[in-house]
């Protein structure tokens, strides 16, 4: 492989121009390797979060159905939430599964971590595998959470993933990486 050149930027300065506890953002003043400067840089600041892909013994996948107001529609998605500062992203995995669906599992395992959209946001999403998940009857939902839960059979998932009825963008490569790891998807490498 050929030597890269380093494209990174330099941070000039960096003033917050709105800070609340859900959504922070900065404008910075940053300098490319060859001397340009950008300015204003917006970032935008949010919490890392987490989600599962659920399935239960009889290979059933559980989601939560919900409405979005930005995009204006109810919407079926991975359980998850924002992971607590100083919080494991795993044990969030677990705590946020249990409060939206009211299943657990005692076989959790990584899938990946992605950053939802680097152009402007610095946060993080973890997403995890449980398999084997069963209904705990503990379900808990946050002060402005309203959901339903769902379960779908594979040709169900099959189906809304061909008719575009999943939606949360980041979601949807690691539904399709739980998918193989599942060996519900076969990819072949040539």
């Amino acid at each position: 492989m050929e030597q890269q050149r380093d494209l990174r930027w330099k941070k000039l300065s960096s003033k917050y121009i709105y800070d609340d506890r859900w959504f922070r953002a900065r404008a910075d003043s940053c300098a490319f390797p060859d001397g340009r400067i950008i300015e204003p840089y917006y970032v935008v600041e949010l919490p890392d979060w987490c989600n599962t892909v659920v399935v239960t013994a009889d290979e059933r996948i559980i989601l939560v159905r919900q409405y979005r107001y930005p995009v204006d529609q109810t919407t079926y998605e991975l359980p998850g939430g924002i992971i607590e500062k100083g919080e494991d992203p795993l044990n969030a995995a677990i705590r946020e599964m249990e409060e939206e669906t009211g299943y657990t599992s005692e076989d959790v395992s990584f899938l990946m971590k992605l950053a939802p959209n680097p152009a402007i946001n610095n946060n993080t999403a973890y997403f995890y595998l449980a398999k084997n998940a069963v209904p705990s009857g503990r379900q808990h939902f946050d002060a402005l959470e309203d959901m339903d839960t769902v379960s779908f059979s594979k040709e169900e998932i099959w189906q809304l993933l061909r008719e575009n009825q999943l939606q949360h963008g980041v979601q949807i490569g690691p539904l399709y990486a739980a998918l193989v790891k599942l060996g519900w998807l076969e990819v072949k490498i040539q």
